[in-house]
């Protein structure tokens, strides 16, 4: 059972990984890169803020965290299921497209990329979602790009990145309980 999932994880990945372009190579290039979405980070913790400001410290906290978490939970599992990522699978080399050469690291087993942008995603939607309806679209566009673009530069079977995506969906919704556990303890606190 578990050699054909692999069979089908691969199968996939080839064939998602052998449609690009020099456009598209640009483009993931681009994707793929935790500075380029600093704007939209901005964006989203504005949001957060604006909706309680006396929590910034809270928030900042909890944001760090989560990621935090959801980056080294994928790095831990990497060792553990030690799952060598495309571009550094001996049966694979020149079937697979790179991008300026980048390989990554040996092991892929799940992707951080994928459970880190789902965690923020789904803490801010979350959060600010339902009072800023276009959020839900737009930050679940952007950890969907942020998670294929993995798979486009070579580096991720797309069960590495479904399985960081679930993961970091899972973090981002139970740190966003948290959040407003802690609220309401807070609020009742100060009626006392």
């Amino acid at each position: 059972m578990l050699d054909a999932l692999n069979q089908i994880d691969t199968n996939l990945f080839l064939f998602l990984n052998r449609h690009h372009s020099s456009f598209w190579d640009i483009v993931m290039w681009w994707a793929s890169d935790k500075f380029t979405w600093i704007p939209l980070y901005g964006l989203v913790l504005w949001l957060l803020v604006k909706q309680n400001p006396r929590k910034i410290g809270l928030l900042l906290l909890m944001i760090v965290s989560l990621v935090l978490i959801s980056d080294q939970s994928a790095n831990l599992a990497k060792y553990v299921f030690a799952r060598l990522r495309p571009s550094h699978e001996p049966a694979l080399q020149g079937m697979l497209h790179l991008v300026r050469n980048y390989a990554g690291g040996a092991l892929g087993f799940y992707s951080g990329h994928a459970s880190s942008s789902f965690a923020v995603a789904v803490f801010a939607i979350s959060l600010a979602g339902s009072r800023n309806k276009w959020l839900v679209p737009v930050m679940l566009l952007y950890a969907t790009l942020v998670s294929y673009s993995r798979i486009y530069l070579g580096v991720h079977y797309p069960g590495d990145v479904l399985v960081g995506a679930i993961a970091g969906s899972i973090y981002g919704y139970a740190a966003s309980r948290l959040y407003f556990i802690y609220l309401r303890q807070s609020a009742k606190n100060s009626q006392v």
